[in-house]
């Protein structure tokens, strides 16, 4: 079992919430560490958004109570006017995440059957060590680069994998093929994307990733390989065509890396047109559809090549 950094922050941060709460004798101390256990989020962002949220809320339920309670008594019917007023409120200055932890400091204040200065100043403190506490912990947000790095890698030997037999049917006809990788890269593209997400949220003053580009073009790409595969299983039957169509995927997949080498594969492709081009019309139906197939794919694979041209800058 994998014991997360929320987790261990969470461990952490709740206890030393109410520690610095029970050190300065605050009533009701426990709940700074439900506070600080609210505000722990997986990013800095999200921990940030959570910690105003619950801030903003909790003075908003201070002055609805002080209003309510001591005009109209400590009794359950004015918790529930309350609550008719305060929630509405929260909603419209979009402080809603927040009503959880400011229902705690209204039934302290209830609980306390008078509102005094000295226990407004005790619930602000408290609010304050447990979003403090927790924005402190979130300054530390572990690198997710590595995670990307490996993905990366995962994604681009499934890439070349695809395309070796892609290559392989088109030169020798067999289907031996499980199609494994297809879920894989699936499920990679979008763990990838998710950590690109929570990595921007990691950095606040950072909307784009060195990341996203790369994993929005594979995944562009993966859905065209995907559309090619249903032209290339149609071909069952051997041609002179399908042997150097074969040719060219086994050099594009070789070609699979970070960098940018489309350039050059974009000019195979032309004169591989070209050749298609200059070749003896088809003899049979059979041959007609198998050409018609291979000039789709062409297309796609061009599509392929001009979405990691366009990625970045060429290396060539």
């Amino acid at each position: 079992m994998k014991i997360g950094y929320r987790t261990l922050k969470t461990a952490i941060g709740t206890p030393i919430a109410i520690w610095l709460a029970e050190l300065l004798q605050l009533q009701n101390f426990v709940s700074a560490g439900i506070i600080a256990l609210l505000c722990i989020q997986p990013t800095r962002k999200r921990s940030m958004l959570s910690s105003w949220h619950r801030f903003g809320a909790c003075l908003l339920a201070m002055v609805f109570s002080y209003g309510i309670f001591e005009f109209i008594g400590f009794t359950p019917l004015s918790i529930g006017l309350l609550l008719i007023l305060f929630i509405p409120a929260t909603v419209w200055l979009k402080l809603t995440p927040g009503i959880v932890t400011s229902s705690v400091i209204i039934l302290h204040l209830y609980s306390s059957h008078h509102i005094t200065f000295s226990l407004i100043i005790n619930e602000f403190i408290l609010i304050i060590i447990g979003i403090g506490t927790a924005l402190v912990l979130n300054i530390y947000m572990p690198s997710l680069e590595s995670n990307l790095v490996e993905l990366q890698d995962k994604v681009e030997e499934n890439f070349r994998t695809i395309l070796k037999e892609i290559a392989i049917y088109l030169r020798e006809g067999r289907e031996t093929w499980t199609g494994k990788e297809l879920t894989e890269t699936e499920a990679y593209l979008k763990e990838a994307e998710r950590l690109v997400s929570r990595d921007i949220e990691n950095h606040i003053l950072r909307d784009k990733h060195t990341f996203f580009d790369y994993f929005v073009m594979r995944k562009k790409q993966f859905e065209l390989l995907r559309r090619m595969l249903p032209l290339v299983s149609q071909m069952d039957r051997l041609y002179e065509q399908n042997y150097r169509m074969a040719d060219f995927f086994d050099e594009l997949a070789d070609a699979v890396n970070p960098g940018n080498t489309a350039k050059l594969h974009l000019e195979t492709l032309r004169d591989l047109r070209k050749t298609y081009d200059r070749d003896d019309l088809p003899k049979t139906r059979q041959e007609f559809e198998t050409r018609a197939n291979l000039f789709r794919l062409l297309h796609e694979i061009e599509q392929y090549l001009v979405l990691k041209k366009t990625f970045k800058p060429s290396d060539v």
